[in-house]
């Protein structure tokens, strides 16, 4: 049976990076007695897909992983036991049985909403949120981006999904699958660059607020919440 798991991640465990998540959650699901399922072979481990890897210092609304287990009595009582055997800052906030042919969370990711604030102290002088909403709007963003092997420029924009601007926060939704995977932190670097700012490494707190899978509707991509792919029981 394959689960889907929405979590939280604040506090101090922001600073957690993604392979020690990983083995966090192999250990509290060893701990909650789950019958989680696991592989075959001389080395086996828990059958486990993790949705988009959130950077380091960064907290999150909208986490995913899928597990299959074994047996379970419902959903609320696998989110339970979860939670008894969370830290602070991680809280499981949803559960929920896959269908057969639904894909993994990590390839099912199409997009993630995300909250950016400038730090006290960090902001921009003048109204850069009137620049920041021009500089959005604008047909081509062209940004340099770091691969593992060299750099390339690119167009931006077609990856920049939605944006509203409230307050002193930008909520923005960008490309977060694996062709695309695209960092709120490139799109206010591209945002500086043009202005002839320099931001520190220091200067935006970003959360993210959910992670989406899509499809297509009347020729358009919708995008939907992982955990709105499923059911409880």
């Amino acid at each position: 049976m394959k689960i889907r798991i929405k979590f939280s991640k604040t506090g101090v465990m922001k600073f957690i990076g993604h392979l020690d998540m990983m083995r966090y959650f192999q250990k509290a699901i060893r701990r909650a007695e789950i019958d989680v399922t696991y592989t075959g072979g001389y080395s086996p481990h828990q059958v486990m897909s993790f949705a988009a890897p959130l950077g380091v210092g960064l907290e999150s609304q909208g986490e995913y992983f899928d597990i299959e287990v074994n047996s379970m009595l419902n959903c609320e009582d696998l989110k339970q036991k979860l939670n008894s055997a969370m830290s602070d800052g991680i809280e499981i906030l949803s559960v929920k049985i896959l269908p057969d042919d639904a894909g993994n969370a990590m390839a099912s990711v199409a997009a993630a909403k995300y909250k950016i604030c400038f730090r006290k102290g960090y902001e921009p002088d003048g109204n850069w949120q009137q620049i920041l909403q021009a500089f959005l709007e604008q047909d081509c963003i062209m940004v340099e981006k770091e691969t593992k092997k060299s750099k390339k420029e690119f167009n931006l924009k077609p990856y920049l999904f939605s944006w509203e601007i409230i307050d002193n926060s930008v909520i923005l939704t960008v490309d977060a699958s694996s062709s695309g995977n695209i960092k709120p932190s490139l799109v206010f670097h591209a945002y500086a660059v043009s202005q002839e700012l320099t931001l520190s490494e220091f200067a935006l707190q970003v959360t993210r607020l959910e992670t989406y899978t899509s499809k297509m509707e009347d020729g358009k991509q919708i995008f939907i919440p992982l955990d709105e792919i499923g059911y409880t029981a």
